[in-house]
């Protein structure tokens, strides 16, 4: 059985704390290699060896920075498909599915490229007689980020290109359940050329988290998880002086109007709702229809749901791929389980499926809910799998009232041909990222990933503009040079005239 160890300094290295993790095949059910889950003292390891990267590379000129991503993202474009099957055989998602993750992880290199210009100041001349005053941005110093397993390339693009370019050194700590992805990523920014110990990845649990939560030496944390681990992680790093962006769940909404396109939004609601298994933080989990367009919505979704190709993620013929592991599997179904307990009309009922030669995977069928009210559970939690709750609102501002009501703000569509609904929902609608005819409006990588409420903990979002402000602190230098002139001490507030 393999062994997926950590890459500290420039290579792997062997978890000496005697403690492993399990990693599937969830299409198959079957192990397929043991993860090194590290200790405190691994920690201090990986943090050691960045602390002796970081002043060199701190120092390197932006451009040259700038030239390793650009090797990288060549070496990414190279290699996509090899990260992308390690996706997949890890994960489970179909392989274009994964192709599609690791596609929007390099947009975040590409972006990272252009840190010369990010990194820029403003100057202002004569700000006093003969004072001048300019500012600029410099590294943090050791970042962190804690990614989830969804999503094993992009999550981890989305930190750690922007970081490292930004001047810091890096230490991932990748889901243990999918940890294959960060390693190779590790090797590609080594051919790319970056010194050894800016980038490492550390494999491990709680307790690994917990050691980069209270370290001294790490200056920001990123974090992309569950509501209740993200609240802890930011309060565990903001209390030990740290920044951190710590992204949570979420309980996506698109409200269908009565005048929308209703093909076009089933069509919408299929992808956005089954894609990748349902595990996204961006996937809608809710269907609001309104008014008339309820049954019309419902007719065009049963039979497209119950027809959904489940099946392993390197079968191109699949369109939904197994769940990441078992235990997630068994808490998926338990919320099927409790919609109909609820009192929800299971339309259609993913349980039960097996695939012939694959009886061990974590297969569910496509799952869809009509008549779901809000104070069901399977309305309030994030239940991150293939099922679709519809709720049937009269009206817009009931729709609305639904997503400003719900504890989650990440993600929320509308579907309409009404300009004015459309607007009003944009600038109403108290939820981080807004489509409009569009269901999983993540942001390209030149503006910034985030939600509101409880979906975000920390002031900034990631990537984009505002991953380069998370990465970086700001420096204002006042400056004015001797004019011979002794004008003697002065002891009143400096006054620039």
């Amino acid at each position: 059985m393999p062994t997926i160890n950590h890459f500290i300094n420039g290579g792997i290295v062997e978890g000496q704390s005697g403690r492993f993790g399990d990693v599937f095949n969830p299409a198959t059910g079957e192990k397929s290699a043991d993860v090194a889950l590290a200790n405190a003292a691994e920690i201090d390891q990986v943090i050691v060896s960045a602390e002796t990267a970081f002043e060199e590379w701190a120092a390197t000129p932006p451009v040259r920075r700038a030239r390793v991503m650009f090797k990288f993202k060549e070496l990414v474009e190279k290699h996509g498909d090899d990260l992308a099957r390690l996706v997949t055989a890890e994960h489970g998602k179909t392989f274009s599915d994964a192709q599609g993750s690791v596609a929007r992880g390099l947009e975040v290199v590409e972006f990272a490229c252009g840190i010369p210009h990010l990194l820029k100041g403003e100057y202002s001349d004569s700000v006093g007689t003969g004072v001048d005053s300019w500012s600029l941005r410099q590294p943090l110093g050791i970042c962190a980020g804690v990614t989830p397993f969804n999503f094993p390339a992009m999550v981890p693009m989305w930190m750690f290109p922007v970081a490292i370019a930004a001047g810091n050194c890096f230490i991932l700590k990748p889901s243990e359940k999918d940890p294959s992805c960060g390693i190779r990523m590790a090797e590609l920014m080594t051919e790319a050329g970056l010194p050894d110990g800016v980038f490492n990845v550390i494999n491990g649990d709680a307790e690994a988290v917990n050691a980069l939560l209270t370290d001294p030496r790490i200056s920001a944390i990123s974090f992309v998880g569950s509501t209740a681990v993200a609240e802890h992680v930011y309060t565990t790093g903001a209390a030990h002086g740290k920044r951190v962006q710590a992204l949570g769940g979420a309980k996506n909404h698109m409200i269908v109007m009565p005048d929308a396109d209703l093909d076009q939004a089933a069509d919408a609601l299929m992808g956005a709702a089954f894609g990748s298994a349902g595990e996204r933080c961006m996937a809608v989990s809710v269907a609001v229809a309104v008014g008339d367009a309820a049954d019309k919505l419902v007719e065009r979704l049963t039979p497209r749901v119950a027809a959904l190709k489940v099946g392993p993620g390197n079968d191109p013929e699949s369109e939904m791929g197994p769940l990441v592991t078992k235990a997630h599997f068994d808490r998926v179904k338990g919320y099927i389980d409790l919609g109909v307990e609820e009192g929800a009309k299971l339309l259609v009922d993913g349980r039960g499926l097996s695939l012939q030669g694959y009886e061990g995977g974590y297969y569910l069928g496509g799952n869809l809910f009509d008549n779901v009210t809000p104070d069901m559970r399977i309305y309030k939690e994030e239940i991150f799998g293939p099922v679709l709750s519809v709720v049937r609102e009269d009206d817009f501002d009931s729709a609305l009232k639904l997503v400003n009501d719900h504890e989650y703000g990440n993600g929320a569509a509308i579907f309409t041909r009404d300009g004015d609904a459309a607007r009003e929902f944009s600038t109403r609608a108290t939820a981080g990222m807004i489509g409009v005819n569009v269901p999983i409006p993540v942001p390209m990588a030149f503006h910034s990933f985030g939600g509101w409420k409880r979906s975000l903990f920390g002031g900034h979002h990631m990537h984009g503009p505002e991953g380069v402000q998370f990465f970086t602190k700001m420096k204002t230098v006042t400056s004015r040079w001797p004019d011979g002139i002794r004008k003697g001490a002065e002891y009143v507030m400096p006054v620039m005239k």
